[in-house]
């Protein structure tokens, strides 16, 4: 049993290495071709961020929307799917040592697919949020938010946020893969998926705001994509993640009322 899990497990990383890895290669594509907007114009590129072609004035059709949507989910794939890797683990270790008693087991991609469905969910609120911004003409084409008082307010949240009891008991979700798995087991496949599902819903009240601070740096600046990812792996992972949470939650307090205080003087 200990061989056949040690092979899963190699397997089920390698799919999850390739997963992130072709999500990072498709946004490097998308900001290079953002980048290309800026140097050769917008003649000739095809439409697949809505808000870098239109003004403010213009409406989104159903297909911009939708291109939106996947490009948030592969974001938030690159950035989510790293730290859930050992809750996966766990997933998968209890499965094979229910196999080995002789009890029904499932594939861990099951798993999985339900927690990355609970951040589609998530993107979907995203993508709406952005178009909300781009029909106010609070977003620049760069997918950053226009507004100082705005930047700073969710940088203010963010940071407020942090420190509060349900970021807590969240983040307390994340960091017991075992402890999880024994309170919220279910059997079969749909429960597996309700499993992925429950378990991404503690990753999204974890880091929801953090996530929306990408309107603040720039949702296709890969500089902060990558910082936030990693900040999020270190909260989840360090032995003493949870202070990591902490002391941030200060920065990113005093970094919302340096902006707004520099507006108003």
């Amino acid at each position: 049993m200990e061989a056949t899990l040690r092979r899963d497990r190699v397997l089920i990383g390698l799919c999850l290495a390739v997963m992130v890895a072709l999500s990072w290669i498709y946004l490097v594509d998308m900001a290079g071709e953002m980048s290309g907007m800026d140097t050769a114009g917008m003649s000739g590129m095809a439409m697949t961020m809505p808000d870098m072609v239109m003004s403010a004035a213009d409406a989104w059709s159903a297909r911009d929307l939708t291109l939106l949507w996947v490009m948030w989910i592969v974001m938030m794939i690159a950035m989510m799917v790293p730290s859930a890797s050992p809750m996966t683990f766990a997933f998968l270790s209890v499965n094979q040592r229910r196999q080995s008693a002789a009890r029904p087991v499932v594939p861990t991609s099951i798993f999985v697919l339900g927690y990355i469905g609970i951040w589609a969910a998530y993107s979907a609120l995203a993508t709406l949020a952005q178009w909300g911004l781009h029909q106010a003409a609070l977003i620049s084409p760069s997918m950053t938010v226009t507004s100082p008082f705005l930047q700073g307010g969710l940088l203010l949240s963010a940071g407020i946020f942090q420190w509060t009891p349900p970021k807590r008991a969240c983040l307390a979700g994340c960091r017991s893969p075992l402890s999880f798995l024994m309170s919220e087991w279910r059997e079969g496949r749909w429960g597996a998926f309700v499993m992925g599902l429950r378990h991404g819903g503690y990753c999204v009240g974890c880091c929801w705001i953090l996530m929306a601070l990408l309107f603040v740096a720039g949702v296709m600046n890969l500089f902060w994509v990558a910082a936030i990812a990693i900040f999020v792996v270190a909260e989840k992972l360090l032995p003493r993640g949870e202070v990591v949470g902490k002391v941030a939650g200060l920065a990113l307090a005093a970094a919302g009322l340096a902006v707004m205080l520099q507006e108003l003087s």
